[in-house]
């Protein structure tokens, strides 16, 4: 699974929009977007507010990603 599959997997287990989640991540829609179609990946500090805003540990996070 890429990153971006994670983010969008998580981001719909919440029920949020993408919208909802980049204003909670700090970022735009069209960011989320871009990390879910794997365009580019998040930086650490948007990694961290991923984690935290999905509320799991970092290893959590990152399992099954390749």
């Amino acid at each position: 699974m890429s990153i971006g599959e994670k983010i969008k997997e998580l981001r719909l287990d919440k029920g949020l929009s993408q919208m909802q989640l980049g204003k909670a991540v700090g970022v735009s829609q069209k960011a989320i977007d871009y990390w879910e179609r794997n365009v580019n990946e998040p930086k650490a500090s948007y990694i961290i507010a991923l984690v935290k805003t999905f509320e799991l540990s970092f290893d959590e996070f990152f399992a099954e990603i390749n």
